[in-house]
């Protein structure tokens, strides 16, 4: 037998595993759109075999219930938005910079639905809570510590910062405001917010 080209190699997945991709893909879908809809309490399995027009297998053959599900999908979908941790070499530039890609992420008519009802349900479900926290939250939280770590490493910040505090500040103003009481998130509103957290990650010991 003649060993495999590496033209071949470099063609990607092909019949049976193209048409997983494909159906995956629609349940993706289905999930996110289900999820902004009706929320994770009322989110059925069926509701999205349903929506994604797939028999129950395609679902059951990927994960063994809802909560699986959910996790996984968001999962994938955080991790494709992780604050950039290649520093522009000024924390003032890291802050703009993530408020404005995560302001892009939650305008998102999806993840603005999504994101306040899975924080709804956290308070609810101890199980789910943990799941997102490790799946979703930590490594976050986690990709900001490197922020601030390389941002102390230049003397921009104080070495005896709390370092969970810090983090909290990074995010959690800019949250508040798009998830929970809104109004304008214009050019003025991110320099007034980047600039307030500055003021309060140099203050967080």
């Amino acid at each position: 037998m003649e060993p495999t080209s590496r033209s071949a190699l470099d063609r990607g997945p092909t019949g049976s595993a193209v048409l997983r991709e494909s159906v995956t893909e629609t349940i993706r879908r289905a999930v996110f759109e289900e999820l902004a809809e009706t929320g994770y309490a009322r989110m059925s399995m069926e509701a999205v075999t349903r929506r994604a027009r797939v028999g129950k297998a395609a679902l059951y053959r990927r994960w063994p219930a809802k909560e699986a599900m959910v996790v996984e999908l968001v999962s994938e979908a955080a991790a494709a938005h992780l604050p950039e941790t290649a520093g522009s070499g000024s924390l003032h530039d890291d802050v703009e910079r993530f408020v404005r890609n995560t302001m892009a992420d939650l305008h998102h008519p999806l993840v603005g639905r999504i994101v306040p009802d899975l924080v709804a349900e956290s308070a609810r479900n101890p199980s789910l809570r943990d799941a997102l926290h490790e799946a979703v939250l930590a490594p976050r939280r986690a990709a900001v510590a490197t922020l601030l770590r390389q941002a102390v490493d230049r003397a921009e910040l104080p070495g005896d910062i709390d370092m969970g505090l810090a983090v909290d500040l990074f995010g959690a103003p800019l949250y508040f405001r798009m998830l929970a009481v809104g109004g304008p998130t214009d050019d003025a509103y991110v320099s007034r917010l980047t600039h307030a957290v500055l003021a309060a990650l140099a203050a967080s010991r």
